[in-house]
């Protein structure tokens, strides 16, 4: 099985193993966890905003009075 080796400051290894601590686990556990609860977030927001993109034009003929924050001029807010 593929590893890996993974230099920390001292002061990082301390707040690292506090961390794993916290969780109950082992450094190995907790950073191999720490790995994969990361590229599983990835996959869901990528996920939820290919979502969102496929809806837009539904959401957008729904409520055409909404405003983007994004294309708000400041201190306006939506209808």
């Amino acid at each position: 099985m593929p590893s890996l080796n993974v230099s920390f400051t001292e002061e990082e290894m301390e707040g690292v193993r506090a961390a794993a601590a916290a969780e109950g686990k082992s450094l190995k556990q907790y950073l191999h966890d720490l790995g994969v609860r990361e590229m599983h977030r990835k996959r869901f927001v990528a996920g939820a905003a290919s979502w969102a993109d496929r809806l837009r034009e539904e959401f957008d003929a729904a409520f055409p009075d909404e405003v983007p924050p994004s294309e708000r001029d400041r201190g306006a807010t939506a209808a």
